[in-house]
């Protein structure tokens, strides 16, 4: 999932379906308001028979649609990347036909090569956006099939949270489509430094678990590039941390416990780092302590692992 600001490589894939968004609207309103200055506009389409305006501007609100759906997924790719994926499904398909039609005679390869660019090209571009992002795990789990989520899942977690998982995914009225929704608000930053963000999530997480559900919060932690002595250092609590780091800690252990610190540490962080960052902070860590809760409630987490916790 996506954690913190976009970099560059999240930029582009944002640009390339960002760009194939506006070049099939624009190329799908060109279809539908001008249907016979398009027709004559591109020179393989007259090989194809005298023009239909019907067709043409069928096929133009195909393109407009794609396009619009195109724009929506660019605004905001790591959550909304199956849209990005529908958009492109009819431009992929479209190009699927040029390559039948070409494979048994119905188009010369000539006529193939001259329209490739524009009919092969879009949705390739979206597909690379794609790969981009899942290469680098930076989407919502939302939309990803089941099965392969959980593979990826529990491919090196403990047996408690397979179980933990697995319930979910079974459980009836769609709660793991839900549950893999909710799972990307406990994990926004943004403005956050990523080492307060993370030390006020292990503050609250610890209040709930001191086990798997810790170890997979610091884990994150890593991911977001926190050095790994330090979130070691946090699973002793707030003693002995820099000031920073403490003050974060307390933040998010005063929020799971529903302490009334959690007001003036709360103001602390807003004087020093701004409102946002406090948010940031404060949604992270009401929510994070959810999963711990909830293994408690399912009988999976009956007592605090009493083994030294390290990563």
């Amino acid at each position: 999932m996506l954690i913190g600001k976009p970099d560059w490589l999240d930029r582009l894939a944002q640009f390339l379906v960002l760009a194939v968004g506006l070049f099939a609207l624009l190329f799908g309103l060109f279809m539908i308001i001008w249907p016979l200055d398009w027709y004559v506009a591109i020179p393989t389409v007259i090989t194809t028979g005298p023009p239909n305006k019907h067709f043409i501007r069928d096929i133009g609100i195909a393109y407009a649609v794609c396009g619009f759906i195109l724009l929506y997924a660019s605004w905001n790719i790591h959550l909304r990347w199956l849209a990005a994926f529908a958009g492109a499904l009819w431009l992929s398909l479209h190009g699927v036909l040029h390559i039948y039609e070409v494979s048994v005679g119905i188009c010369s390869p000539d006529v193939f090569i001259a329209d490739a660019p524009g009919v092969l090209g879009p949705p390739l571009l979206v597909f690379v956006a794609l790969g981009i992002l899942f290469a680098r795990q930076r989407i919502a789990p939302a939309g990803i099939p089941r099965s392969l989520f959980l593979k990826v899942a529990t491919a090196k977690i403990d047996e408690s949270e397979k179980q933990y998982l697995y319930e979910v995914a079974a459980a009836p009225g769609h709660a793991f489509e839900k549950f893999t929704h909710f799972m990307p608000a406990s994990m926004h930053r943004h403005e956050a430094p990523a080492i307060l963000f993370h030390a006020a999530r292990m503050g609250a997480n610890m209040v709930e678990d001191c086990g798997p559900c810790a170890i997979t919060c610091a884990n994150w932690a890593l991911v977001d590039n926190v050095p790994r002595e330090t979130v070691n250092r946090w699973f002793k609590g707030a003693d002995n941390l820099p000031e920073d780091q403490a003050l974060a800690y307390k933040f998010g252990h005063a929020i799971a416990t529903q302490s009334v610190d959690a007001f003036e540490l709360g103001d602390r962080i807003e004087a020093e780092y701004g409102r946002t960052v406090r948010f940031e902070l404060a949604m992270s860590a009401a929510i994070v302590r959810s999963y711990p809760a909830m293994k408690r409630g399912l009988g999976l987490t009956k007592a605090c692992s009493l083994t030294p916790l390290e990563v």
